[in-house]
Parts: structure tokens; C-alpha cells; sequence
């Protein structure tokens, strides 16, 4: 089964805690903190595999969550880092961020990689945090909660040569027997509805891939008769067949198809426009084949489309059909062997550093419920949540940062008292004036 869209769940490996911990040797009295941090968590990675050519593995497996980084150690060890978590995608991916539309990554080379969930940092332990006037501190972090996200994948084949056409014009019969693949053909519109690929051998140490793409409609690039599912496959194609219905069975005008897929091409992407394009004039056992293919190459010429070249063939018979892939691989010859996309993110090849001040981070607003005051901060809430609140120490640490940060003359300038309740993310307290 082809499937070329899918919607996935992703999240990074959480930090592992750091431990609280002392140095207990025959000794050595009163020994020193020795609680070790805990390991990175494990980030969720995108790896191109040229073996697979469709998303079908996304459809039974929707969530991806990298495991968590081991706990810190006795002795001041450091606890492990996780193993990053590779998912294997084939080679047209796209990555779009679900929330927001961003384009992640265009994943198109065997062997790229690109982090779609960043692991968290571990916590500290208790030896981070001795100084000299606490030498000895109840104090450990928590690890960090992994990145998670939505995450749409799109997939845009990659195909050397595309067949584009009206439904039913002897695309699909046209890759049977030039490769050995078996799309299913049948006499109604939109037989095929997903892109088929086959390897076509020339026999003289050429080959090269070839798609058989939906039949096309007036209005696709609006997204009619699901135009955007069809068209977004043409844009990896390197060399564009027009396959045609020159015996004009159905009673449309062959060249009036041609001029319409054009323009729908055009209309969804400006750069189709310039790929390079022949002209497969297909069913020409058919009667009446012949006066349709000499007045369509009378009406290109006449439009100053002299340079579209026009093969006629037989699908059928196979009449033609070799000297239209031996042109198709000599334009394929004259082309850069480079894809024809814009790779949005590499970061196996570099990365991007963001820089963000500390005034930023810890900007906060407060608001009012009831008697309950809620602290909005994404930067304090990270950071309360890593805070281990389960000793002394931490409780006063976290006295001394609310001080630092403002956020106690906040909250007293607003009207909170004794006994009202202050909010941090999940992390409920109490007001307490200092006497």
C-alpha cells in the first residue's frame, strides 16, 4: 500500500534526575557532596533511507518517544545519556511542524538526518551546588522534560521521470510495460489514485526511475479532484512526460489537454513550468490518431512552441515507446545529478544557535483567581519544574529565586497576602510574609 501522508507524535528522551548524595569512606569524616548529575535524554532523529519509498510503517505506528537519561551516581558520577531514538523515513520526506505550518526539513539524500524532538538536559546533583557557606546541600535537579510535538509527514516522490496527464490517457499502461511495474489499469477515470514507481532499463547501462502520477484535472492546483495529493509529487520529478490522447477517444481536444495540464502546473508551482518536458502522444494504433498528431504539431508551432518535442507512440503495441525513453535519457543525462529542491534544515551538516538573555527567559505576567495568583512564565515554569522541593534547602533556594526574579514584590503589589495561594505551572504554594 502507497501512502504518502501521515501525522505523528514525537518526543525527546527527559534528562535523568540528579541524586543527593555524601561521601561515606572509612577516614574521612564529615565527607563532602558527592551526588552525581543525570544523563541527557535521547533525541528523536529523522533518517533517510533510499530502501523505502512510502510512509505506510507511520500508519501502525503513530507516537515516537526517546528514552530517558539514567539517574546521577554516588561518588559524583555521571549518570548515562540516552540513546537518540532514529526513525527511518524514505527519501522526499517533508517535515512540517503540526501547531505552527514551519517547514522542518526536506529530507531528500540517503544517509540525512535531521532532530525532530531534542532530548532534555539531566539534572544537577548535590555537588553542583556545595558552597562555601553550604558546604553540604540537601539540593538535586530534576532532569529536563523532553521537546514534544505533532509532526505532519508529507511525501513527494523521487522520480527522474514523471508521467502527467488527463485521467485515463494510457499513463499506467505506459509504465507496464516499460518497467516491471504493475499499476492496476482499468477503462474509468482516476484508476490510479496514488503514485506508482518503476525502474525502467535501457538495456545500454541506463536506467532510471519513472512515476506514474494521477490523472490531473482542470482546477488542481486549487486542490480539485485532489489535485495537491497529485501535484505535489510532480515537483521531484527531473524530466516531465505529457502524455496525451491523440486519438482524442473520449472526444476531447488533445492539444486543449495539453495547454489545460500545463497551465495547472504552472498555477501550483512557476518553476514546473521550466522543467524539461516531452510530448508522448499516446493511442496512436487508434483511427484518426494520425490527423490529430499533424494538427497538434501544426498548433505548437503556430504558438511558438516549436521547441516541445512530440513523440507518437502506442502503449499498446509499444510502437515508438523506445525512442521516447532514450530521449528521456539523454535529457536526464544533460541535467545535474543534484535534486531539484530547496533543503530547508541540515543539521548534520551545521547548527543553528538561538541566543535568548536571561530578561527574556524569565519574563512573567500575574493574574488573578479568585484568591489564587497564577505566575505565566514558559522560562520559570521550566525552571520550577526541574527544583526537587523535597528538603529544606531546596525550599529556601526557591525562596531566594523568587526574590531574585522579582516575582515576590510582584505578587505583593498585586494584593497577595498571607494564606493566598500563588500558581507556577503545576506547582501549587502558599504566600507567607517574612517577618
Amino acid at each position: 500500500m502507497f501512502l504518502d501522508k501521515a501525522k505523528i507524535y514525537v518526543k525527546g528522551g527527559d534528562g535523568g534526575d540528579g541524586i543527593v548524595s555524601f561521601r561515606r569512606e572509612l577516614y574521612v569524616p564529615e565527607g563532602g557532596p558527592a551526588g552525581g548529575d543525570g544523563g541527557k535524554g535521547g533525541d528523536v532523529v529523522f533518517r533517510v533511507d533510499e530502501g523505502l519509498r512510502t510512509l505506510i510503517d507511520f500508519r501502525y505506528q503513530k507516537h515516537f518517544k526517546a528514552p530517558r537519561g539514567e539517574r546521577g551516581k554516588p561518588k559524583g558520577m555521571h549518570g548515562a545519556n540516552a540513546e537518540d531514538m532514529i526513525v527511518r523515513v524514505p527519501p522526499g520526506t517533508v517535515v512540517i511542524d503540526d501547531d505552527t505550518g514551519e517547514v522542518i526539513a526536506d529530507l531528500t539524500r540517503h544517509g540525512q538526518e535531521v532532530v525532530v524532538a531534542k532530548g532534555g538536559r539531566g539534572g544537577r546533583g548535590n555537588i553542583r551546588f556545595a558552597t562555601a557557606s553550604n558546604p553540604a546541600p540537601y539540593l538535586s535537579e530534576k532532569g529536563e522534560e523532553g521537546q514534544e510535538r505533532w509532526i505532519v509527514l508529507e511525501l513527494k516522490v523521487m522520480a527522474d521521470v514523471g508521467l502527467v496527464g488527463f485521467p485515463s490517457v494510457g499513463k499506467s499502461t505506459l509504465l507496464s510495460v516499460v518497467s516491471a511495474a504493475r499499476p492496476k489499469i482499468g477503462a474509468y477515470h482516476f484508476t490510479t489514485i496514488t503514485p506508482n514507481l518503476g525502474v525502467v532499463d535501457l538495456g545500454d547501462d541506463r536506467s532510471f526511475v519513472m512515476a506514474d502520477l494521477p490523472g490531473l484535472i482542470e482546477g488542481a492546483h486549487q486542490g480539485v479532484g485532489l489535485g495537491h495529493e497529485f501535484l505535489r509529487h510532480v515537483e521531484r520529478t527531473r524530466v516531465i512526460v505529457h502524455v496525451v490522447d491523440i486519438a482524442a477517444t473520449e472526444g476531447r481536444d488533445p492539444y486543449e489537454d495539453w495547454l489545460a495540464i500545463n497551465e495547472e502546473l504552472r498555477l501550483y508551482n512557476a518553476k514546473l513550468a521550466e522543467r524539461p518536458q516531452i510530448v508522448a502522444a499516446n493511442k496512436m494504433d487508434m483511427p484518426g490518431a494520425e490527423e490529430h498528431l499533424a494538427e497538434f504539431r501544426s498548433r505548437l508551432k503556430r504558438d511558438g512552441h516549436e521547441s516541445i518535442e512530440v513523440f507518437p507512440i502506442s502503449a499498446v503495441t509499444r510502437s515508438g515507446v523506445q525512442e521516447l525513453l532514450y530521449r528521456a535519457a539523454d535529457l536526464l543525462d544533460e541535467l545535474p545529478q543534484a535534486p531539484l529542491v530547496e533543503e530547508v534544515a541540515e543539521v548534520s551538516d551545521r547548527k543553528i544557535y538561538r541566543y535568548e538573555s536571561e530578561e527574556d527567559a524569565n519574563a512573567f505576567t500575574i493574574r488573578r483567581e479568585n484568591d489564587t495568583f497564577i505566575v505565566e512564565s514558559p522560562g520559570i515554569e521550566k525552571m520550577v519544574k526541574r527544583m526537587n522541593l523535597n528538603s529544606y534547602d531546596a525550599l529556601v533556594r526557591f525562596g531566594r529565586t523568587m526574590r531574585r526574579l522579582g516575582i515576590e514584590n510582584a505578587l505583593r503589589e498585586r494584593g497577595a497576602k498571607d494564606g493566598h495561594m500563588v500558581r507556577i505551572g503545576d506547582f501549587e504554594f502558599e504566600f507567607v510574609e517574612q517577618e
